[in-house]
């Protein structure tokens, strides 16, 4: 039996939440992920799952990267003309 964790918030910027959830099984590393608020719900859902912590360290300090991150493609990397 799997017993999920609770997840660790590292940040916290809204719409988005960066977490840390335990270590992953296959190799040991921390399970980093990207959470946004549900905009239905209001409760938050996995967006992105970080491939290391490095990304989400990336993420939490570049928030265009965070934007360019999410699937509803919201506008990231904007420039002024």
């Amino acid at each position: 039996m799997k017993v999920s964790k609770k997840p660790t918030v590292l940040m916290e910027r809204f719409p988005y939440r960066y977490i840390q959830v335990g270590k992953l099984e296959i190799n040991g590393k921390p399970d980093c992920r990207i959470q946004k608020v549900d905009s239905y719900t209001g409760r938050y859902r996995d967006m992105y799952l970080c491939d290391n912590e490095m990304q989400l360290m990336t993420a939490m300090e570049d928030h265009d990267y965070t934007c360019w991150l999410d699937p509803d493609n919201v506008p990231a990397y904007v420039h002024d003309d």
